[in-house]
C-alpha cells in the first residue's frame, strides 16, 4: 500500500478523505504522525495556488508525495465572498464554526432570498517536483438561517442542497462523500489514481 501525506493537520478532513480516497490501496499519513508541525501561508489568490502551496510545503519537508486540498464557500449575493477567506472570514482569533455561520448570516440578513452558493474545493496531488495533478470540485445550494443537522463542520449546517431535501450537516457520512465539492474534487484525482494503481 503506497503512502501519501496529507498536507493538513485538519482531523475532519483526514477523516473525510480517508473515506472519499478508501477505495485506492494508499494509506493517508497525517502530519503529527511524523513529528511535523508544518502551517504554511495561505496567501495564494486561487483555491488552486492555496492547495499547491501548501502541497509543495509538505513535499519539500519530507520528501513524501503529498495531497493537499483549499476550499471556500462563494454566496452570490455577496459577490463570491467568503470565498478564499472562508476560514478567516469572522476577524476573531479562535473564532468557531457557529460564530463564522452567525457572521455570515448577519451579512446576509435583510437580502432577498434564495441566499445562492456554493461550495468549492480544488485538490492538488503533488508526486513530485515536475509532476503534479490537480482537479476543481463544486456543489452548489443556498444558505439557510437555521442550523440544521450535526454532521459535518464549517458552513455545513446552514448549506442547503435543494436537490437533497437537506444540508451538508443532515447528510450521511456515505452520501456526503459522494456529492461533496471535496469528493468531486478528489474523485477525479487522475493523477492520483493512476499512481495508486500503478
Amino acid at each position: 500500500m503506497k503512502e501519501v501525506l496529507l498536507a493538513s493537520n485538519n482531523q475532519h478532513k483526514f477523516q473525510e478523505l480517508s473515506a472519499i480516497l478508501a477505495h485506492l490501496p494508499i494509506k493517508l499519513v497525517r502530519p503529527s504522525e511524523l513529528g511535523l508541525e508544518l502551517d504554511p501561508p495561505e496567501n495564494g489568490t486561487t483555491y488552486f495556488e492555496n492547495a499547491l502551496l501548501k502541497a509543495r510545503a509538505f513535499y519539500d519537508a519530507t520528501g513524501m508525495s503529498s495531497l493537499a486540498d483549499d476550499s471556500g464557500l462563494e454566496v452570490q449575493l455577496l459577490g463570491g465572498e467568503p470565498g478564499l477567506h472562508s476560514r478567516r472570514y469572522l476577524p476573531k482569533p479562535g473564532a468557531t464554526d457557529q460564530e463564522r455561520c452567525l457572521f455570515l448570516l448577519s451579512k446576509l440578513a435583510g437580502k432577498p432570498k434564495p441566499w445562492l452558493a456554493a461550495f468549492h474545493c480544488h485538490a492538488v496531488f503533488y508526486l513530485k517536483t515536475d509532476l503534479i495533478g490537480e482537479h476543481h470540485g463544486t456543489v452548489t445550494g443556498e444558505i439557510i438561517d437555521e442550523f440544521r443537522g450535526l454532521d459535518g463542520f464549517g458552513y455545513d449546517p446552514i448549506f442547503w442542497i435543494p436537490q437533497e431535501g437537506k444540508t451538508m450537516a443532515e447528510l450521511t457520512s456515505e452520501r456526503k462523500n459522494q456529492i461533496s465539492h471535496r469528493a468531486r474534487a478528489f474523485g477525479e484525482l487522475e493523477l492520483l489514481k493512476d499512481w495508486a494503481l500503478g
